[in-house]
């Protein structure tokens, strides 16, 4: 399990959100996303599920809070690039999802679930917080796919790192 004070795995993943040039995907690092700051890295089990929708949600309302720590949000699932930037423009989010097909950055984190309805790979509603050096400055984890994160201790640590 990752935990406060670990340095959190290094990975690129693929977004169909706001690509250049018309592409239909583009790659994004961990690095790169802390080049520009602290992150929130929030896993989520699914897209157009209702509470990831009002999880996400909520994100996007609290962005300016979370911008205004200078950190960016990120949601990660195992859905399919396309059928995230669906959910993404359903729902305005103004920050990228990151397509974990596979689960091996959930895994990585510890956050993968071994049987989720009767698929692998799913990531476990959760959160993490990272300083620009990529270390871990909060978590949050539940094996409970219908409990939202704590969001204001998630953006009290946002403002910390």
């Amino acid at each position: 399990m990752i935990s406060i004070g670990d340095t959190a795995p290094s990975f690129t993943l693929l977004t169909a959100h706001n690509p250049p040039d018309g592409a239909p995907l583009r790659p994004v690092s961990l690095d790169a996303l802390l080049a520009e700051g602290p992150v929130v890295l929030a896993f989520f089990p699914a897209a157009f599920t209702g509470v990831c929708e009002k999880e996400m949600c909520t994100f996007r309302d609290n962005f300016k809070a979370l911008g205004s720590a200078n950190a960016s949000v990120v949601g990660i699932s195992s859905d399919l690039p396309f059928a995230q930037k669906a959910f993404a423009d359903q729902n305005a989010l103004p920050f990228p999802l990151l397509s974990d097909l596979g689960g091996k950055v959930a895994t990585s984190f510890s956050v993968a679930y071994d049987d989720f309805i009767g698929l692998s790979g799913i990531a476990k509603r959760s959160v993490f917080v990272l300083n620009t050096k990529g270390v871990v400055t909060y978590t949050w984890v539940t094996d409970d796919a219908g409990v939202e994160p704590p969001y204001d201790e998630v953006i009290e640590a946002a403002e910390s790192a």
